[in-house]
């Protein structure tokens, strides 16, 4: 992806990207109940990677199935790309885990830019110590040969009900992550820098006592004075 997209992204918040969406018509592309298990870390930015759980069946999904180097969950933490995010359907169960501790870590010394998953991670408190963000729905110590079973990389997927295609910008906060079209990403980004200074503006004027009205949509004809002021003094 664009470097300089990236280093934009990692300074806005996912809020701010979901109102650029709105704008745009897209209401679905925040990926719903994931939570990060390391909220202090930056942010999580990076082109999807796809991982694709279809509910397993007991006859091809035994504990045997790892020993094939092809097996595509196994195949998609070795292939994933530095700088990309690996993001995976687990058609919301969390009752067993979509990946553990061992993957997370092969994917975090590969490069890899986060990992998200609509399902639940496994070795928990041992993923929230290290430096690799990560979004799950909750902890789930079960192994994902119990209930899901890898059928698929590289696809378009549904996560927590937002579709994600390959390419896609994922971009994660301490809030939650967001999903943005590969084709919009650019332009969404430097959108989102500038609705960030305005808001942090706006932030500021509300903790000074200003009212919300005619602040914030910007409608007073102040506003606009006040806001220049204000932006070259902070030197953005």
């Amino acid at each position: 992806m664009n470097p300089d997209t990236r280093n934009k992204l990692m300074g806005v918040s996912t809020a701010t990207l979901c109102t650029a969406l709105f704008k745009r018509g897209l209401r679905h592309q925040f990926i719903q109940d994931v939570r990060p298990l390391n909220p202090g870390l930056p942010n999580m930015v990076g082109p999807a990677y796809t991982l694709r759980y279809i509910p397993a069946r007991e006859d091809l999904n035994d504990i045997a199935v790892f020993k094939d180097r092809a097996h595509p969950q196994r195949l998609a933490v070795e292939e994933c790309p530095p700088g990309a995010v690996l993001v995976i359907d687990s058609r919301k169960d969390a009752r067993a885990a979509s990946a553990g501790g061992i993957l997370v870590s092969r994917l975090m010394v590969r490069g890899v830019a986060g990992v998200v998953t609509d399902g639940g991670l496994r070795d928990s408190p041992d993923i929230a110590r290290m430096a690799i963000p990560a979004y799950h729905q909750r902890p789930s110590a079960p192994t994902n040969l119990t209930l899901h079973q890898a059928i698929a990389i590289g696809e378009p997927i549904g996560c927590g009900d937002a579709p994600v295609f390959p390419g896609d910008v994922v971009v994660g906060d301490a809030e939650g992550v967001v999903v943005l079209p590969a084709a919009m990403a650019d332009e969404i980004a430097s959108e989102a820098v500038e609705m960030t200074v305005f808001e942090d503006f706006v932030q500021e004027q509300v903790l000074a006592g200003r009212s919300v009205p005619g602040l914030y949509p910007p409608t007073d004809p102040d506003v606009a004075g006040l806001f220049a002021a204000w932006r070259a003094g902070k030197g953005r």
